[in-house]
Order: structure tokens, then sequence, then C-alpha cells
């Protein structure tokens, strides 16, 4: 995961005046226009990266997902709350459709989402405090496609700078630095994975 701050600048003026108008109203009450102005207003914030597993979307339903972090049969009465809402991938059995309305303990909008989640070089994740172990469980952020996609760019990556270049820290922070600069208003496919597991590198 990488940590989502929420602007309320991102806030689609369409979903402010829905609120205004509909004091009671709830997010199954939306149009689908509305829906996906804030279905690509969070693409957008989260630079076209899945909030969990950080897989490209495009912010067309195809592909993305409006997701409440705090599920609304949890939390009814946030589900127009703009801060509750992310943009997720909708992977079958992951994310958004594995999250369903179960408590998440460690959410994109926790600091600790970027270092009690632990990706090594294969591609695997460890949570390293209960609360990271349960996300992972609850996300399915271990499953064996994840597993490969994230251990094939990773692979990509040290053919690119070389194998060595994990035993080299100026080289790492570069490709680190280089991996979180979005291109475009888009970071590329599963850059903080990428970036998690090179940090991990240099603590070994």
């Amino acid at each position: 995961m990488r940590k989502i701050d929420k602007q309320a600048d991102f806030e689609p003026a369409s979903l402010r005046q829905f609120k205004r108008r509909h004091n009671q109203g709830n997010y199954s009450d939306l149009t689908s226009e509305i829906r996906q102005d804030i279905r690509l207003a969070c693409t957008t914030e989260q630079f076209y990266l899945c909030a969990y597993c950080c897989k490209p979307i495009s912010g067309d339903s195809r592909d993305t997902m409006n997701e409440h972090v705090e599920a609304r049969k949890i939390a009814p009465n946030r589900s127009l709350d703009y801060t509750n809402i992310v943009a997720s991938c909708t992977t079958p059995n992951q994310c958004d459709n594995a999250h369903g309305a179960q408590p998440l303990p460690l959410t994109p909008f926790d600091a600790e989402c970027e270092t009690d989640l632990a990706f090594k070089l294969s591609g695997r994740v460890t949570g390293l405090t209960d609360d990271a172990k349960e996300t992972i469980r609850v996300l399915n952020l271990d499953n064996k496609s994840l597993i490969e996609q994230r251990r094939m760019l990773i692979n990509t990556m040290l053919f690119t700078y070389g194998e060595d270049a994990i035993e080299d820290d100026d080289l790492i922070n570069i490709i680190i630095d280089e991996l979180a600069e979005p291109k475009k208003g888009k970071l590329d496919a599963f850059s903080p994975v990428i970036v998690n597991a090179l940090k991990g590198q240099q603590n070994v």
C-alpha cells in the first residue's frame, strides 16, 4: 500500500451538490455519473494505482471500483464521505471484492501501511503486526497471481539495473526516488510495493 492523503479539493462538485440537496441521501442514491466522478477523482488522487494492491487502474468502471474503506454496513453514515472512499481494482477475490463488510484494521489512510506490510523481492508480503496480518488476509494481498505479478516486475527492475543493484544503497536510493515520482500524473505499476521491497533490502 501507499499512504493516501485525502484532499478536500479532489471531492467532485457533483457529490458536494448532491449532499447539499439530499440530507438523508446515501451512496445507493447516487447516479452513475456522480459515481464515475468519484471514481475518477479517487483514481487521480492515487496516481492511477489501486489503493490496496497498487496494480494500475484506469478510473473507468471496467477495472475500478469506488471502495468504502470503512464498509457501508459498518458505517452507513459515511457512505457519502469522500474521505472514506478510495479507488480499488475490480480483481475477483482481492481488494474491494475480498473486503466486503469486514473491518479493515490497517488502511491506506494510516502511515503504518507503508511500514507494517513488508514486501519481499520474491513478490511475497508479510505482516509485521497483527493488524497488518489481518489486513493481508481480508484483502487477500498474498494470493498467487499478485505474488507473480510483483515478482515479475521486481525481476524486470533488477534486470534493468543489474542484480548487484540491491547491494548498492546509493543506487537503491536513486531507484526509489525514480519509482516514487509520478510521470504525467501516474505512478508505475506496483511502484510502492517495489519501493517497500528495496527499503527492506537496505535494512538487511
